[in-house]
């Protein structure tokens, strides 16, 4: 298996968090984790299928939203994948679409590039190399960009980036009252601006924290783990973690062997 991740060019790092490409050689199973971030795949099926956990087979390129539930998407034969992870904010951002819209499903992408008139898919397809996929998605998301003329909502992006710099633990009603916002409102605009309301993305965040300690072995014991990240208790803690990762912490710990962002469990 062969997998690596790849700086996006300077006009798209306020809206790509990295590339990645992905090679291999097994059937594997992947088990979307909660991350707070969307993304796109593209997977020609000449270099392998993927398919939903009820058989059905997806777009060669599909663009996806804020991950919420567990699920699995299976992948037979042998395969050669690759996508991006996005900001917690750019389908607001480049497609101009609120993000709830594709909160915890996709999209095919090849009807938004048709209808943008940019044959995205024949781009990907005719090129001989990842790097040139790159380019070509690059240049497709850049003429997005360009169309949409793309606004920050000031306010939204600073409630996402002070959850983010909390790790989940900053006071949802303070931020609302900073921001001189209704309770109603500021849901509504923060669901619109990346898909899923306030609480839910500071419960993710804090999930992630928590995550990240579990993966860099920075603990003694699991309860340490959950008060560190503001968890009641530890069964609290592996409540939460399964709730978004599909799988308890112990079991998670022995048999991931993660890739890719957000999502990335191959077994």
């Amino acid at each position: 298996m062969n997998y690596k991740q790849i700086q996006p060019p300077d006009y798209l790092k306020s809206y790509v968090r990295y590339f990645w490409v992905l090679e291999s050689s097994d059937t594997k199973t992947f088990r979307p984790i909660a991350d707070g971030c969307p993304g796109l795949i593209f997977q020609p099926s000449e270099k392998g299928t993927f398919y939903d956990q009820a058989g059905k087979q997806l777009p060669a390129i599909v663009l996806y939203g804020q991950t919420i539930r567990h699920r699995e998407i299976h992948i037979r034969g042998n395969f050669s994948a690759m996508g991006l992870s996005f900001y917690p904010n750019a389908l607001k951002s480049v497609f101009r679409f609120d993000a709830d819209e594709l909160t915890d499903t996709c999209a095919d992408l090849r009807e938004v590039s048709k209808k943008q008139d940019l044959y995205l898919l024949d781009q990907l397809m005719s090129a001989n190399s990842a790097s040139h996929q790159i380019e070509y998605l690059s240049a497709y998301l850049l003429a997005q960009i360009s169309k949409s003329n793309p606004h920050q909502d000031r306010p939204m992006q600073y409630a996402l980036s002070q959850m983010i710099k909390s790790e989940g633990s900053v006071s949802l009603k303070e931020l609302q009252q900073k921001l001189i916002i209704t309770e109603r409102s500021f849901e509504r605009k923060f669901k619109h601006y990346v898909g899923i309301s306030p609480k839910l993305f500071s419960r993710i965040c804090r999930f992630q924290a928590s995550l990240n300690q579990l993966r860099t072995n920075r603990f003694g014991k699991l309860s340490d783990i959950a008060f560190d990240n503001g968890y009641a208790d530890q069964s609290h803690f592996i409540r939460v973690f399964k709730e978004f990762s599909g799988s308890v912490p112990d079991r998670y710990r022995k048999q991931s062997n993660e890739l890719i962002g957000n999502s990335p469990d191959w077994l």
